[in-house]
């Protein structure tokens, strides 16, 4: 269930695919779940501002949404093993973030539909 949203600033190369293999894996192992439910996109942004609006920091954001009810010690956990992952795999001068946010079980709604 793990929805992941990654913007990023178009002109920074990073493996994204690869990040995602190994993102996939150490978000289903922290939260326990199945690493089929979790799902990443990713999103170029060509306008972006960090600080003072210096061209040579782009920017790296990264959302985790997961279904309500874990522990903010748990969030946190996420959140701090993602980033390091994230460091490992942008080594350009970047400004990164990763935010862990919760879906509300009573509302959120999911389907795998096929063909």
């Amino acid at each position: 269930m793990p929805q992941i949203l990654v913007d990023h600033s178009a002109d920074l190369a990073f493996d994204r695919p690869a990040f995602a293999r190994e993102l996939h894996p150490l978000v289903s192992k922290v939260i326990d779940s199945e690493i089929s439910d979790c799902k990443t996109v990713f999103r170029s942004a060509t306008h972006y501002l960090v600080g003072d609006g210096s061209p040579e920091r782009p920017v790296v954001l990264v959302e985790i949404k997961i279904l309500s009810g874990r522990s903010a010690e748990l969030r946190a956990e996420l959140s701090a093993r993602v980033l390091g992952l994230l460091e490992a795999h942008v080594t350009a001068p970047v400004s990164l973030a990763v935010e862990v946010t919760e879906l509300d079980r009573a509302t959120y709604r999911s389907v795998h539909a096929s063909a």
